[in-house]
């Protein structure tokens, strides 16, 4: 269910607002890596406080634990509706986290390939075959003797699953 920033607000205190305005877009972009961490901790403290207490509210409405107050608790609406407020900005800081993780990981992908190339163009500006046997001058080349097939994989495939329906037919019939 879609919260209002409206029913947002009303559900957090000062604090508790603070925190969840840095997940939105903008400002957790915006934050470094270790702030993002940090932020994750406390949000995620917050978030449990308020779900324990949300719990604790159930289990006074039920009688099954003792108030905490002078008289037992007659809802747990506001509690179960800042627990979800924190779980969403939860979600969303998670979000943030994943995106610039899978960022960093394409950045990597792309250093190591370039960084291949580089060592590829190098090694053809020395006039090193790429790829070969020819370390020295006593070597020979050595030609594959796995011969090509001229079937076609797939013909191969359909084949092999042809004979396993067969068999599995024969293994059902009991002859």
């Amino acid at each position: 269910m879609a919260l209002t920033r409206k029913e947002e607000e009303r559900a957090l205190n000062a604090d508790e607002r603070e925190i969840v305005a840095q997940t939105r877009h903008p400002a957790v972009q915006n934050l470094p890596d270790d702030a993002l961490n940090t932020l994750l901790k406390r949000l995620r403290d917050q978030r449990d406080k308020a779900s324990s207490h949300a719990n604790r509210q159930r289990r006074e409405m039920r009688g099954k634990a003792a108030p905490k107050g002078a008289e037992p608790s007659t809802g747990s609406a506001g509690s179960s509706l800042k627990t979800m407020v924190l779980a969403a900005a939860l979600k969303r800081l998670n979000a943030e986290i994943q995106r610039r993780a899978e960022m960093a990981k394409n950045h990597t992908l792309i250093e190591n390939a370039q960084r291949a190339l580089e060592l590829k163009m190098h090694a053809q500006h020395n006039n090193i075959p790429f790829n070969t046997r020819h370390a020295n001058q006593g070597m020979h080349d050595i030609p594959d003797k796995e011969v090509n097939s001229l079937i076609r994989p797939a013909e191969r495939g359909r084949l092999r699953k042809a004979s396993h329906v067969a068999q599995a037919k024969r293994d059902a019939s009991g002859h």
